[in-house]
C-alpha cells in the first residue's frame, strides 16, 4: 500500500491533537489536567484505530456497508461449574434461582463487526505496560467465552513493555522478555501494534513539545498491513 490522503489526514489529526492537548487540559476547568490528557489521547488512538481498519477493509476490496463499529456491552455468563465451589447451598439455591442475573457486561474500546458479528476486538492505549497486559488479556479471556473466535489486537501510540516493541518500523518485533512470559499463561494470540517509535518515558510526555515524537507514515502503512492480514479472510 502507498502513501495516500488518508494516512495524511491521520498524521494531521495526530499533529493538531498532541499539540494542541495541553493548552486544552489548561483551560478545561472541570477536569483535572491530567484527566483530560489521558483522555485526549485515548479517543485519539482509537479514531486513528477505527480509520486504519477502513483503510485495510477497502484496500482488501471489501464492501464497506458489511464493516461496522457498533460497540454493544458483551454479556458474559457465570460459569455452572462455579457452584461447586461454593459450600453453602442456601447461596447454591439462591444463584440458580437468579441465574439470568449472574454475568459480566465487558466491551473492548473497538469492536471490528463485520455483516454485524464481532471478528475483532482492538484495545486502544495511548502506552501500554506490562501491568496494563495483565488486565487487557483477562478482558480477551473473558470475551473469548462467548466469542471463542474473536481475534485480539492491542493498538499503542507508545510502547512502555520494554523489548523492541517501541521500533515498531522493525521488519521484525521481537518483543520483550516479560510481555511473552505474560502471554505464554493465555490462550489468547494478542497482535500488538506499535505507531511511535521510541519507548514510553514517564516523565517524557509527548504533549510537550520538547518531547515530541512525529507519527511516521510507514508504521501507519505497517499497521494497516497488519490489520489487512486479519481481515482477509473475512472479505
Amino acid at each position: 500500500m502507498k502513501a495516500n490522503k488518508q494516512t495524511e489526514a491521520l498524521i494531521k489529526a495526530y499533529n493538531l491533537l498532541v499539540k494542541g492537548i495541553e493548552t486544552k487540559a489548561n483551560e478545561d476547568e472541570e477536569r483535572a489536567y491530567g484527566g483530560t490528557i489521558r483522555a485526549g489521547k485515548g479517543l485519539l488512538v482509537e479514531n486513528i484505530g477505527k480509520q486504519i481498519i477502513e483503510i485495510a477493509w477497502a484496500d482488501l476490496g471489501a464492501n464497506p456497508k458489511r464493516l461496522s463499529f457498533v460497540k454493544k456491552p458483551i454479556k458474559i455468563p457465570l460459569r455452572q461449574d462455579y457452584l461447586k465451589r461454593i459450600q453453602s447451598q442456601e447461596i447454591i439455591d439462591w444463584i440458580r434461582s437468579n441465574v439470568k442475573d449472574f454475568y459480566y457486561a465487558i466491551k473492548t474500546d473497538i469492536h471490528v463487526n463485520i455483516d454485524d458479528d464481532i471478528i475483532l476486538g482492538i484495545e486502544c492505549k495511548a502506552y501500554t505496560e506490562n501491568a496494563m497486559i495483565k488486565r487487557i488479556l483477562v478482558d480477551f479471556t473473558l470475551l473469548k467465552q462467548v466469542h471463542p473466535d474473536l481475534m485480539c489486537a492491542l493498538l499503542q501510540l507508545e510502547s512502555q513493555l520494554t523489548g523492541d516493541y517501541s521500533k515498531p518500523s522493525q521488519r521484525v518485533i521481537f518483543g520483550s522478555h516479560s510481555t511473552h512470559t505474560l502471554l505464554s499463561y493465555f490462550d489468547i494470540a494478542l497482535n500488538i501494534v506499535t505507531l511511535l517509535e521510541g519507548e514510553r518515558k514517564v516523565d517524557e510526555p509527548i504533549h510537550k513539545p520538547e518531547y515530541y515524537k512525529k507519527l511516521e507514515e510507514k508504521n501507519l502503512l505497517k499497521a494497516v498491513e497488519i490489520f489487512k492480514g486479519l481481515l482477509k479472510d473475512r472479505v
